[in-house]
């Protein structure tokens, strides 16, 4: 007779065999089943990098990489003048810069109260400004051309445009001259270096008439050819033909006489061009139609043609508007 289990013992042999039963389940969840991983989920609805819009950049940004219009559209970005009653802005000729502080100073007088702020530049470069917005109340051009040229795009006031004077085309040599130069012959010398206006500014008008001339009636075609060889530099304003000159990086310069004039003594050499071959060139004057004062304007332009005005032109080389 068989004796009977302790029970003990048979809660023992319970819990042995409840471990192995939870050991056989564990290891069936960690089998080489293909497992699902939350992670992988989660990555399924992840935006790709690649998609991502492009981060936008702050207006500070922005603001220091844009370049600025007047550099875009004009070569002569418009100057910014504010404005204020009695104050003239006078776009003027570059020619003009030697005279200009005392015809400052002489309106002044006349008008008490008044002032006039000059913006000098070539006449060309002083159009596009206009055209491309820059505020002005006065026009003051060394060429009919681009004065009729405002006139019919209507920027003047009707009725005040009016010839002012006049200017001659001479030659400059440094006061050294260097390459020894005694007259327009030797301008034709190989090796001599010279400096003019641009075609697009008045001074380089004048200047290439006035070679025309002279090879037609006092050299030749050989003596033109050569000229136009020697010319090493074609300036945007005529006062750039004449620092060229004195600074002594060339050694002769087609300018007007009034800048002659005006010089510090002993700055130039100069050799005249007869008036039979000559280019006489005519400036003119104009109220702006934009000009938020025009009285002042009208004003200054009074004094320009005035007995004073007029002397002061005079003074530095300009010629009487009647000079033939």
């Amino acid at each position: 007779m068989k004796r009977p289990i302790p029970a003990n013992q048979i809660i023992i042999v319970g819990i042995v065999c409840g471990l192995l039963l939870l050991t056989a389940f564990f290891a069936g969840c960690t089998s080489s089943a293909p497992a699902q991983p939350v992670t992988h989920a989660a990555s399924t609805t992840a935006v790709p990098v690649t998609t991502l819009p492009a981060p936008q950049p702050t207006p500070q940004a922005v603001s220091t990489t844009v370049v600025p219009v007047a550099a875009i559209t004009t070569s002569t970005p418009a100057p910014v003048y504010t404005y204020s009653e009695g104050n003239v802005v006078a776009f003027t000729a570059a020619s003009l810069k030697g005279v200009t502080p005392k015809l400052a100073s002489d309106f002044e007088k006349m008008y008490p109260g008044h002032k006039v702020v000059f913006n000098l530049d070539g006449t060309q470069a002083l159009r596009t400004q206009v055209m491309n917005g820059a505020y002005a109340d006065v026009f003051i051009s060394a060429s009919n051309a681009y004065t009729t040229e405002l006139t019919k795009g209507g920027y003047f006031v009707d009725g005040t445009v009016k010839p002012l004077t006049s200017n001659y085309v001479i030659v400059i040599l440094p006061a050294n001259n260097p390459a020894k130069i005694q007259s327009l012959a030797d301008l034709a010398k190989p090796g001599v270096k010279i400096a003019i206006g641009d075609k697009s500014v008045p001074v380089g008008t004048a200047t290439n008439a006035a070679i025309g001339n002279l090879a037609k009636s006092t050299y030749n075609q050989e003596w033109n050819t050569s000229v136009i060889k020697n010319i090493v530099t074609y300036e945007t304003a005529e006062p750039g033909v004449a620092t060229k000159v004195a600074l002594g990086e060339v050694d002769a310069g087609f300018v007007y006489e009034s800048t002659y004039t005006a010089a510090p003594k002993d700055t130039y050499v100069a050799i005249t061009i007869p008036k039979k071959d000559n280019y006489l060139q005519t400036y003119t004057i104009g109220v702006m139609k934009q000009s938020t004062s025009k009285g002042a304007a009208a004003d200054f332009e009074n004094f320009m043609v005035s007995a004073i005005g007029q002397q002061d032109l005079r003074d530095y080389g300009f010629r009487p508007i009647s000079t033939s």
